[in-house]
């Protein structure tokens, strides 16, 4: 059986981190048995999440295991996809993992609202002593790494119009289709459904949530995905739609 490693469902959502549940929604989508535990970062072949084992073949990052899968185990949503549509596919995929994510680190990092709202939880095991140095530390690391990927060096007022834009993307691209590229799911729905999922997550409360909520498509598109893979989690199916 595949072991999926993940930080574990948090917010509402199956993971906090959207490439966990991109990986998980990709288990789901190949109809493989697999189990998910709660990972350690240092012990993380690349010192991140997600990475699976798959009887004894560890694969590490979210493209990969999906190229894992498809390989192994015959995943072929793709398969009656032009090869412009997986052009296309392949490239929201990437603007939606290379450059929108970064405004959601930043949305729920950096700011002190939503740090404390979110990810302050994670370091609950820290002992009490230590954890304001640890927390420091952690946000340092993630404003240094926001800086050296080039977002943070904008204006807030700059990075929310450039996050907003690929989610107005998305939504336009979506338009009245079931899934993203047409009546059916396919991968690149593992990685849209996940970040609009972030996206629209009650838990924050940042001007990026309320450019996805102006998309009515977007709210009924997570639920349609979440009643086909997560049903149990009653935040992202409400009014679900077949």
């Amino acid at each position: 059986m595949i072991t999926l490693y993940g930080f574990g469902p948090a917010f509402g959502l199956p993971d906090p981190s959207p490439f966990v549940t991109k990986a998980e929604t990709l288990l789901k989508m190949a109809a493989v048995p697999y189990r998910s535990v709660a990972g350690n970062l240092r012990k993380a072949p690349k010192g991140k999440l997600p990475y699976i084992d798959d009887d004894g073949a560890v694969i590490a990052d979210s493209t990969l295991i999906r190229w894992h899968l498809e390989k192994k185990y015959g995943l072929a949503l793709d398969k009656d996809l032009t090869d412009a549509q997986r052009a296309v596919a392949w490239a929201f995929e990437k603007m939606i993992e290379e450059h929108l994510y970064w405004a959601f680190v930043h949305a729920r990092w950096i700011d002190d609202a939503n740090f404390d709202r979110g990810p302050r939880q994670f370091f609950g095991a820290v002992p009490a002593p230590m954890r304001g140095l640890v927390i420091a530390m952690v946000r340092r690391g993630v404003r240094r790494d926001l800086h050296a990927q080039g977002l943070a060096r904008h204006s807030p007022e700059d990075m929310l119009r450039l996050g907003t834009r690929s989610i107005d993307a998305v939504a336009d691209h979506l338009g009245d289709k079931p899934f993203f590229m047409g009546d059916q799911p396919t991968v690149v729905d593992a990685t849209v459904f996940p970040f609009m999922a972030g996206a629209l997550c009650r838990q924050f409360i940042t001007p990026l949530r309320t450019a996805a909520e102006r998309h009515a498509n977007l709210p009924a598109y997570v639920a349609r995905m979440a009643a086909s893979y997560f049903p149990d989690y009653p935040e992202l199916t409400g009014g679900a739609t077949s």
